[in-house]
């Protein structure tokens, strides 16, 4: 519920400053993991008995959502910088800057490559692959796992397939945010990212822990209905409800709304020392206003008495903060 009550709390200050559909789509997808992940850990503390069809299937919901996440910070990333691979749109900025790969993708790729169009479509096909191997994966072992068809072989065929297909979904992440760490650094890629793997990080190695700790004889089950392994998913189902609300909390820090509201809220408050007191030609009413930059704008604009124009047009407007005529400021 507070995972959810945070992740709501931001979905709705996004969508009320609605700004730049864009962005705003994939930063809504992205948020939305935690939210996810709790609910799915959950339903799966609601059926702590359930099968390994069952828990394969909650965990399979985590790892899709997971993959269409990564290919949406990607998104976002080329929107910061303009770039829009269905429009052929390249910045002439960004044209010509060197990539330089590393082992093992010098085995498919020249070790240093010139980023243009074609080298932005690879690298958005390279998350967008994850997106279409993970949910074949997940419903191809499901299937057999149903069926009874699913030998150890098989499952270390479908972890080395998967392993390397999130890894050169990462590897595309990791070199474009490596050419342009500088330009990117106002939106706070780092810290948005590492909501993203944080999640993911947390997920998997606690879950690999619980295992060491079951092989070893250290967790046991003390229940003749429960076997070690719905303990372990238990644990598991628990700590990830309790991470998902920190990771909730830090997303309204990473993925905060201000680039889109403006300074709508910093022009509401008056702030001390930025007052003009202003009087009209009666002398009757005394204006207060905050220095915004929207009022300050009607000075620059060819009035021939700033002073007597400017009170005349805003002791007329919404904004003014009329006091009566004892109290006025001479």
């Amino acid at each position: 519920m507070l995972s959810m009550h945070f992740t709501v709390q931001l979905l709705s200050q996004h969508l009320f400053y609605w700004k730049n559909p864009k962005e705003q789509k994939a930063i809504i997808i992205i948020i939305l993991m935690a939210p996810i992940y709790a609910v799915d850990s959950f339903i799966g503390l609601l059926d702590i008995e359930g099968s390994k069809a069952f828990f394969m299937f909650l965990d399979a919901v985590k790892e899709c959502y997971e993959a269409l996440v990564i290919a949406k910070f990607m998104a976002l990333m080329y929107s910061y910088l303009n770039i829009s691979i269905s429009k052929n749109i390249v910045p002439d900025g960004i044209k010509g800057r060197e990539i330089h790969h590393s082992f093992p993708m010098t085995l498919f790729q020249p070790r240093t490559v010139r980023l243009d169009h074609h080298v932005l479509k690879l690298l958005k096909y390279w998350t967008w692959q994850f997106v279409v191997i993970r949910p074949a994966c997940s419903l191809l072992m499901i299937t057999l796992q149903v069926l009874g068809m699913y030998p150890s072989w098989l499952s270390w065929t479908f972890t080395i397939i998967l392993n390397i297909s999130v890894s050169l979904a990462l590897y595309s992440l990791v070199v474009f945010y490596h050419v342009f760490d500088k330009e990117l650094a106002p939106h706070k890629p780092l810290a948005k990212f590492m909501c993203i793997k944080g999640i993911v990080f947390f997920c998997f190695w606690q879950g690999v822990v619980l295992e060491i700790l079951a092989a070893v004889g250290i967790l046991k089950s003390h229940h003749f209905w429960l076997d070690v392994e719905h303990i372990e998913e238990a644990i598991q189902n628990v700590l990830v409800c309790m991470e998902m609300v920190v990771f909730s909390v830090l997303q309204q820090y990473a993925y905060h709304v201000a680039p889109y509201s403006g300074d709508a809220e910093s022009k509401m408050k008056l702030k001390k020392n930025e007052v003009i007191v202003v009087h009209n030609q009666e002398g009757d009413t005394a204006c207060v206003v905050a220095l915004l930059p929207v009022v300050l704008g009607r000075l620059d604009h060819g009035f021939v008495n700033p002073q007597r124009s400017f009170c005349s047009w805003f002791c007329k407007s919404e904004l003014a903060i009329a006091l009566p005529s004892p109290t006025r400021l001479k």
